[in-house]
């Protein structure tokens, strides 16, 4: 049934239950001053107040429950089952709705998703080098109808320093965890899902410990692909995106880089020399996911060299490996 959130528009924005639509019984002004209201004068100042703010917005909330929901069945919560989602449980109710109220709210929702995110979930990872395809492949691992999580459509971000470039923002850390949760609900308890190998951040988002945890504690199948297919690769991720945002940033990891490289960086994309600037980044990448590699020591690491195989048959070959995993 329609789930609708009775929360603040801020509190909605921060996280909310997937494919929920929020009813705001007070907007943001009107929730501080309720809350004001209720520290300084008391429980039936504040009652009294949040009757008046609400008492105009009936009808619309009625008529907007008319179209949300035809059957005249609602699922209806606020933060904890308490007075706000009562009162438009009331409302509704006497408009003819049937009427749920999610029991403990949205508090015992979040509550809820930490304790079970990834319980007894099985996880496959697919690792290489940048530029490997990785995303490219597991796209259409899925398109195949193998069972594949994509952490960087969920985080809006494609993961590395130039990976939010054109994307917009990202969600909030909760509203990623609930989306997560959501998006692994599709899945069979008993498959063994594939998931692109992520450090513990994917731009402003941190991977929740159990799913991290559960990560790096996963077999991980290493692919190795050619060096000039890894640049085309990246070339067609961001070869169209603005210079100006590529050079800044190049310049984030500037220190990293060192000046000498980040000057050549810098001045190849100036002058639209795209793929060298990629080679000249590419060993700084190489590094870096090396190093994180060899520090999971006690991660199954499982090598699958395609340099020799037609880019068509790769996602095969990935579910060749992946059969071999099973038994």
């Amino acid at each position: 049934m329609p789930v609708v959130d009775v929360r603040s528009p801020a509190e909605f924005r921060k996280g909310h239950i997937p494919g929920a639509v929020n009813f705001a019984l007070f907007n943001d002004k009107e929730r501080s001053q309720i809350g004001i209201a209720y520290k300084k004068k008391g429980r039936s100042e504040a009652i009294d107040l949040g009757l008046e703010v609400v008492g105009p917005k009936m009808t619309g909330f009625v008529r907007m429950a008319r179209e949300l929901a035809p059957n005249k069945r609602i699922l209806v919560h606020c933060w904890r089952g308490g007075m706000r989602s009562a009162s438009l449980g009331w409302l509704l109710e006497t408009a003819g709705f049937h009427i749920s109220v999610l029991k403990g709210g949205y508090k015992s929702y979040r509550a809820f998703i930490r304790e079970n995110l990834v319980r007894d979930r099985k996880f496959v990872i697919l690792g290489g080098l940048t530029g490997s395809g990785k995303t490219r492949w597991l796209r259409e691992l899925r398109e195949s109808g193998e069972p594949m999580l994509d952490l960087e459509a969920l985080a809006n971000h494609r993961g590395s320093v130039f990976g939010g470039i054109g994307l917009g923002g990202q969600p909030t850390n909760e509203q990623f965890e609930n989306d997560l949760y959501d998006a692994l609900q599709r899945f069979r308890q008993e498959d063994l899902i594939w998931v692109e190998d992520e450090s513990r951040q994917i731009g402003s988002i941190f991977l929740p410990e159990p799913l991290f945890l559960a990560m790096v504690s996963s077999p991980l199948i290493r692919i190795g692909v050619p060096l000039e297919l890894r640049i085309q690769i990246i070339l067609d991720e961001y070869a169209a995106l603005p210079p100006g945002d590529l050079a800044a940033s190049v310049g984030k990891i500037s220190k990293r880089l060192g000046g000498l490289v980040t000057r050549q960086a810098l001045e190849m994309i100036e002058n639209h020399d795209l793929a060298g600037a990629v080679r000249l980044l590419l060993p700084y990448y190489d590094r870096t996911y090396t190093y994180s590699l060899r520090s999971r020591t006690a991660q199954e690491v499982c090598p699958l060299d395609l340099t020799g195989d037609s880019v068509e048959d790769y996602p095969a070959r990935l579910i060749e490996k992946k059969s071999g995993l099973l038994q």
